[in-house]
C-alpha cells in the first residue's frame, strides 16, 4: 500500500556529513520534516526512512513488528555510510530508541545520536500480555499527537495496532541491556510535560549510558512530539551545532 499523503520518506543528498532520523511508532517522516529540511539546508546529507507498517494503515502495520523497523533504519545507515564520511543517527521517540540500538549495534559508523524524548521503558504494563490480547483487543487507543503548538499533526495512526505494540518490549530490553556499549557523544531532550513517554526512559539512558558523552536539554514548553512544537527551533539548531562540533572540522556542513 503506497504511504498517506504526508507520510512519504524524505531523502536529500548533501556533503560527506549524513544523518539518518528515525520516526516514532504509528508516526511517519512528517514529524521530523521541518528538523530534516533544515539539516538539509545546512548541507548535510538526510534520509528519513518510512518504517514498515507506518504511514499506511493500522491494519499494515499489525502485521509488522519492531524487529522489521530496526532492520529498515539499519539498512538506512549502512546505505548511507557507504555515500558520506561521516554519519550521526537522530530520532524522536521509538525513533529515539532505534537511534541508540543503532550505536550500539554499528559503533563504528555512528559518529554520534540525538534524541528527542525516547521511549526506553514499559509505560503500560497491559504490553506485557499484549501478544495474547491482540486476537481479542485488535487497537488500542492512539499514543501521538501529543503537541502543545496548536493546529499542528503528526500524521499518526488514530488506533494504535496492539499486535505491533507487543513486540515493542523486545527493542526496549536489548537497548536497556547494551546501553553502556554505547561511546558515540549523546545529545538528548526531554519535554517534561511529554503525555507519551515518562521520565524513566530518561532515567534509563542517564544511569546506563555510562561510556557516552551525553548532554540533556529541557523543551520546556513542548509535548512529545517536540519537533513540532514550540521548541524544535532549539532541536534543529542544537543538533545542527552538534553536527558541527562531532565532525572532523565541522567538514559537510556550510557556515
Amino acid at each position: 500500500m503506497p504511504p498517506l499523503p504526508g507520510a512519504e520518506p524524505y531523502r536529500r543528498p548533501g556533503g560527506d556529513v549524513g544523518v539518518l532520523l528515525c520516526h516514532g511508532f504509528t508516526g511517519t517522516p512528517r514529524a521530523l520534516r521541518p528538523w530534516a529540511e533544515h539539516l538539509a539546508a545546512a548541507g548535510l546529507a538526510v534520509d528519513v526512512p518510512l518504517l514498515p507498517g507506518h504511514g499506511t494503515s493500522w491494519q499494515e502495520m499489525a502485521a509488522t513488528t519492531s524487529t522489521q523497523w530496526l532492520a529498515a533504519v539499519e539498512g538506512a545507515l549502512l546505505r548511507l555510510h557507504d555515500m558520506c564520511r561521516t554519519v550521526f543517527v537522530m530520532g524522536l521517540s521509538m525513533g529515539g530508541c532505534l537511534a541508540l540500538r543503532l550505536a550500539q549495534l554499528h559503533p563504528g559508523k555512528v559518529r554520534g545520536v540525538v534524541v528527542v524524548n525516547p521511549s526506553l521503558a514499559l509505560e503500560t504494563p497491559l504490553l506485557l500480555i499484549a501478544r495474547l490480547l491482540a486476537p481479542f483487543v485488535p487497537t488500542t487507543p492512539a499514543v501521538g499527537e501529543d503537541i502543545r503548538k496548536p493546529g499542528v499533526g503528526e500524521g499518526s495512526y488514530a488506533k494504535v495496532p496492539t499486535a505491533a505494540a507487543a513486540t515493542l518490549p523486545k527493542l526496549w530490553r536489548d537497548t536497556k541491556r547494551d546501553m553502556a556499549s554505547i561511546t558515540a557523544p549523546v545529545l538528548a531532550y526531554r519535554s517534561p510535560q511529554d503525555h507519551v513517554v515518562g521520565p524513566r526512559s530518561l532515567r534509563i539512558l542517564t544511569s546506563r549510558a555510562v561510556n557516552a558523552p551525553l548532554r540533556v536539554h529541557s523543551l520546556d514548553n513542548s509535548y512529545h512530539v517536540a519537533t513540532l512544537d514550540y521548541d524544535a527551533s532549539t532541536i534543529f539548531d542544537g543538533s545542527l551545532a552538534f553536527v558541527r562540533e562531532h565532525s572532523r572540522s565541522g567538514e559537510g556542513t556550510k557556515r
